[in-house]
């Protein structure tokens, strides 16, 4: 991807532009202008006209002047023109490989790469799931994991940043690997048998496997994964 990496909180990219905005992404890539971004990475949000699950990136100014502006595109197609008073972009993506340009002018863009796999923003099923008689936890239909319905406000150690997150239970000392939208969190067992998920923004899949013998789901909205204590 031709950009430099950079994981900033969405409130510190924009308390520096002297602007904020509850849809910034909360883990941004710079691109080599040192003006514009892009999301990270892929998230899974639900789509305003379908109320679909769908893969998106938000992309936009980075740390805009007054006077900035820039041209958003997907694939050729222009999508929108962003502005220091509206300075983000959601870009809804499509299976495959997908190029999103900003252009600040017709010298001056930058260009990031995302590659979508068919059905990744699919859920699982969790039709199974039950809920406490109070409507706090949920629990797996397998019955060997439960997890917090309300995602709380803490400090993610990982990030150093204030970010929404759960609980997730162990619920008989089973070993069960716990993953985040894909990604390896930890392992629960009898000695370790709980454990805080955060939610990054847009739709968060959680799944506790026990081996090969059943896997639980569950799926909790990051919202735009960022919280306030």
């Amino acid at each position: 991807m031709q950009s430099r990496q950079l994981l900033l909180t969405a409130a510190a990219a924009f308390i520096a532009a002297g602007t904020a905005t509850s849809a910034f992404a909360a883990s941004i890539q710079v691109g080599k202008s040192g003006k514009t971004f892009t999301s990270s990475a892929v998230q899974c949000s639900a789509h305003p006209d379908t109320g679909v699950t769908a893969p998106m990136v938000q992309a936009g100014l980075y740390n805009p002047k007054a006077s900035a502006s820039a041209t958003v595109a997907l694939n050729g197609t222009r999508l929108k023109t962003v502005v220091a008073t509206d300075p983000v972009a959601d870009v809804w993506l499509a299976d495959g490989n997908n190029t999103v340009v900003v252009a600040l002018n017709k010298r001056l863009a930058d260009t990031y790469a995302f590659a979508v796999t068919p059905g990744q923003c699919s859920l699982p099923d969790t039709s199974g799931n039950t809920f406490s008689a109070d409507g706090t936890l949920e629990y797996a239909a397998s019955s060997k994991s439960y997890a917090t319905v309300t995602p709380g406000c803490a400090q993610n150690p990982g990030t150093g940043q204030l970010q929404p997150y759960v609980n997730l239970f162990d619920n008989g000392g089973y070993l069960l690997n716990v993953s985040v939208n894909n990604i390896p969190l930890t392992q629960l067992s009898a000695q370790r048998p709980h454990t805080p998920v955060f939610l990054r923004a847009g739709v968060n899949v959680i799944s506790a496997a026990n081996g090969s013998l059943s896997t639980d789901y569950y799926i909790r909205d990051g919202g735009n994964g960022q919280c306030a204590l």
